[in-house]
């Protein structure tokens, strides 16, 4: 049986598959994220979403954070190889971490005029949504939150006339003073 966003096998009776976010600190230096995605890629692993970006400039250190999912046993094998590539510093899983914060920011383009106009108004208002640009027969709405809440607001989109969305990727930080 092959799980949903997953390349690999999982017999049946075999450990569930979870979703995980994966903050890995690295050299700042040409191919590294190169490296890190052909490790998923080789082996099969889906990658939900993946962001990157310096974090320290004076340290060249930058910041992949990465969704994917699996059984635990896959994301321990993750973790054990990601960690082996060299320019990785640190390798955190956010699993169950109730003490981190995750976001992701969309940008939502829809269509509308009349009735649907004033819906996707509404709605927008309602999940606290910007607005970017606005025509006579379109919008361009500003969206942060979880995840969830992105997909729940591009849902009621699509029968309004949803044109196109851009998504960041999620972002993940622990809570209080300490780092990861």
């Amino acid at each position: 049986m092959t799980q949903p966003g997953s390349a690999y096998f999982i017999p049946e009776g075999e450990s569930a598959v979870i979703r995980t976010t994966l903050a890995v600190l690295v050299e700042n230096e040409p191919g590294v994220l190169a490296r890190v995605v052909g490790l998923f890629s080789a082996r099969g692993y889906n990658i939900e979403s993946l962001t990157v970006a310096e974090t320290d400039h004076e340290g060249h250190t930058s910041r992949i954070t990465i969704v994917t999912s699996g059984t635990p046993e896959v994301l321990e094998q993750i973790r054990a190889q990601l960690g082996r590539i060299v320019p990785v510093k640190r390798v955190v899983d956010f699993h169950g971490d109730g003490d981190a914060v995750s976001r992701e920011l969309a940008l939502i383009k829809v269509r509308g005029s009349g009735d649907a106009r004033v819906e996707a108004m509404r709605l927008a208002d309602a999940f606290k949504c910007r607005i970017l640009d606005a025509g006579l027969d379109h919008f361009t709405f500003e969206l942060t939150g979880n995840s969830k809440k992105l997909d729940d607001f591009i849902a009621l989109m699509r029968p309004l006339g949803l044109i196109e969305v851009s998504r960041t990727g999620v972002a993940t930080i622990r809570r209080g003073p300490g780092t990861i």
